[in-house]
């Protein structure tokens, strides 16, 4: 696939040296202009481009960067994408840590909700409670026993099967979490965000999710 990644941090980045390794074309921007993603394209073959131009002809779109950063996006971003192209948000809210109070966000609407109203356009959760070391080095063949699953959720079953199917040859079972409106259930705080269980254990830790956010996660 033609693959567009905005965001070079630690998943961006690690899904950049996985996703070219597996021969997938693959463009990545970050906020600070291409000339300073040499390392990686030469590390990798990608091809270092602005975050206007990184979804140009993309079938398929990662969204990683954080949250206070994506009303900042260019508004256009998505228009060069390739006609039904899937859109992957890995995104966390991190109000003490990072990102200052969202108030939609703090008033319950979950996280990958509102970066879909920023950005207009139908969004897939996933990798947002993946160690990005783990995209590197956790990756099995399918039917290994106790392979690593991790929680996809979004409104649109064809979008969410895409997104499912380059996990798994990224090397990882999936679990299908719900429309986006569920997604609160791997948000951080939760049960399953960080876990490295297979497909039973993050089928519980979805089920054991509440809605109510702990202080950790608060404004």
């Amino acid at each position: 696939m033609k693959i567009g990644i905005i965001g070079a941090g630690n998943i961006g980045g690690n899904l950049t040296r996985r996703l070219t390794a597996l021969g997938h074309q693959v463009s990545v921007a970050n906020s600070r202009g291409p000339e300073t993603l040499t390392g990686l394209a030469e590390e990798t073959g990608a091809h270092p481009v602005t975050a206007s131009e990184a979804a140009r002809g993309a079938e398929l779109v990662v969204v990683t960067v954080p949250l206070s950063a994506v009303p900042a996006l260019p508004k256009d971003f998505l228009d060069g994408a390739a006609p039904g192209a899937v859109v992957i948000d890995t995104g966390n809210y991190y109000p003490q840590q990072r990102d200052g109070r969202i108030d939609a966000i703090e008033e319950g609407l979950p996280e990958s909700r509102w970066t879909e109203q920023q950005i207009g356009h139908p969004v897939i959760k996933a990798f947002n409670g993946t160690y990005a070391q783990d995209i590197l080095d956790r990756g099995t063949p399918a039917g290994t026993p106790g392979r690593q699953a991790l929680p996809v959720a979004g409104d649109d079953p064809a979008a969410k099967q895409t997104v499912r199917n380059l996990i798994d040859e990224l090397g990882f079972d999936t679990v299908d979490a719900g429309g986006l409106d569920d997604s609160w259930h791997q948000q951080p705080g939760t049960p399953v965000y960080g876990s490295q269980g297979d497909v039973d254990t993050i089928v519980k830790a979805l089920a054991d999710a509440s809605p109510e956010r702990t202080a950790q996660w608060r404004a």
